[in-house]
């Protein structure tokens, strides 16, 4: 190890924890409403799986408007208080949640039907929670591109963005216990509470590297490798050119990385969402039970351990194989594409146990995370760094698009394939495990498909140059 290496500091990676934890909060105050959906809030309102979907899929569309524009506002507002406020406001709307009941009771008096006004009145809810989320990412990749080269962008993106897995981990271990024994509104209430407790973090951990009094000349160094290293002054780097929000558009890299989210973040929400009711649908395991609690985290369990190799397989590729970091990237994302394959045998082997579809979603599961970690890092590897958290906005918007479309699908599809019971038969399955086998087929055929697109639209390692 040389002396620079001895000396360097490693703040950055207090920053990428602070990134993490975040995520970990955001995935936690998403998840409250579908480890609640089918135990408690179902049965006090009468809704019905298609009221559901439509909840989860008009997140998924106001999720994708607002990200649009949420990296704009966090490119424009700044990192340190685009992101406070990012988890300000979706942190109020998780805690609005628990509001949901008394608000229905009132609204409700006489001959509005309990199930339409909850169902209007969880949409407002979770369209600010949208507001707020749509800012994590965009503001998560931004403050990467700041404190790490582009070599070590995918680990710290996996990093990170394990949060999603833990906080999915954490999930049916806290909050299914927490509604039962407390009620689904303080669920709602202690979860959300958690952001603001990130945000007095933030606030006194995070600046700029060039700015903080954590970072020595040597991290900085090793940090801006890929640009005019700072002189002893620690200046920063030049000031890179922006690129115009519509002309982004005009970028066929923009173009490879909304494809990739279009066809791919629908999969990861969908076992987000309807894992749950999916267990309690088809193995009698509520959230709250032993057994639902067991196969939820050992879905998780496996997401969260297999998906860190995610950002460590490009970096091999990388540092030893001598690739270019976007060659080594879309290496690693074709062979974690394979991964969502499992979830095609997951209907079949649950007929034999419960545990085989936990294992399988699980590694499905896992291989988007690797996927998305190294999708990410893409943008830093081929947009300047003023424009990564533009770019991320829109790629997350065509997430939340192709969200809603498979959201709104499997609600609409498990309600009419109950209604048909043995009418509907897919592959041998009838009625609503015929409906679950068909959203397993097209995520299990989703990563190959999108990694084909991106590959024909960006066939090669070519930076935007301005």
């Amino acid at each position: 190890m040389s002396t620079q290496q001895k000396l360097m500091t490693s703040w950055r990676w207090w920053i990428c924890s602070l990134l993490f934890v975040a995520t970990t909060v955001n995935y936690l105050d998403r998840q409250v409403l579908s480890l609640t959906y089918k135990e408690f809030i179902a049965p006090a309102f009468g809704w019905t799986d298609s009221d559901y979907g439509t909840i989860t899929s008009v997140f998924s569309i106001l999720y994708a408007i607002i990200s649009l524009f949420a990296g704009k506002f966090v490119d424009w507002m700044g990192t340190k208080k685009g992101y406070l406020i990012a988890i300000g406001v979706w942190s109020v709307g998780a805690v609005m949640h628990a509001g949901c009941g008394v608000a229905t009771d009132w609204i409700a008096r006489g001959a509005l039907a309990v199930s339409t006004v909850s169902v209007y009145l969880f949409l407002l809810c979770r369209g600010v929670l949208a507001l707020g989320e749509s800012g994590n990412f965009p503001a998560a990749i931004k403050t990467t591109a700041e404190y790490f080269p582009k070599k070590d962008r995918a680990f710290a993106t996996s990093i990170f963005n394990a949060g999603a897995s833990v906080g999915a981990l954490s999930a049916p271990l806290m909050i299914p216990p927490l509604a039962k024994y407390l009620g689904w509104e303080w669920a709602f209430i202690i979860i959300g509470a958690l952001g603001f407790i990130w945000m007095f973090l933030w606030q006194f951990m995070y600046d700029k590297p060039e700015a903080s009094k954590h970072v020595n000349q040597a991290e900085l160094e090793y940090i801006h490798q890929d640009d005019v290293i700072p002189g002893p002054d620690r200046e920063s780097p030049a000031e890179e050119k922006t690129i115009p929000f519509l002309q982004c558009f005009k970028y066929k890299q923009t173009w490879s990385f909304i494809t990739g989210k279009f066809f791919t973040d629908g999969v990861w929400w969908f076992f987000l969402f309807w894992a749950p009711a999916y267990f309690h649908d088809q193995f009698d395991a509520p959230a709250s039970s032993p057994l639902g609690q067991g196969l939820i985290f050992t879905l998780y369990a496996i997401v969260t351990t297999v998906s860190l190799v995610g950002g460590y397989l490009p970096k091999l590729f990388v540092e030893k194989k001598g690739m270019n970091p976007y060659g080594g990237r879309m290496l690693a994302m074709l062979l974690f594409a394979f991964l969502p394959l499992m979830a095609l045998a997951a209907q079949p082997l649950g007929t034999s146990s419960p545990w085989w579809p936990a294992i399988l979603i699980g590694l499905a599961g896992a291989g988007h995370q690797a996927w998305s970690a190294n999708i990410y890092s893409t943008i830093g590897d081929m947009f300047p760094r003023s424009a990564v958290a533009s770019i991320t906005g829109i790629g997350t918007m065509a997430g939340g698009i192709g969200s809603m479309i498979v959201q709104k699908a499997a609600g609409a599809l498990f309600t009419w394939a109950d209604a048909q019971g043995s009418a509907f038969i897919f592959l041998g399955f009838e009625g609503k495990p015929a409906g679950y086998f068909i959203l397993f087929c097209y995520c299990g055929l989703a990563y190959l498909l999108a990694w084909g697109i991106m590959k024909l639209l960006v066939p090669k390692y070519k930076p935007i140059e301005l």
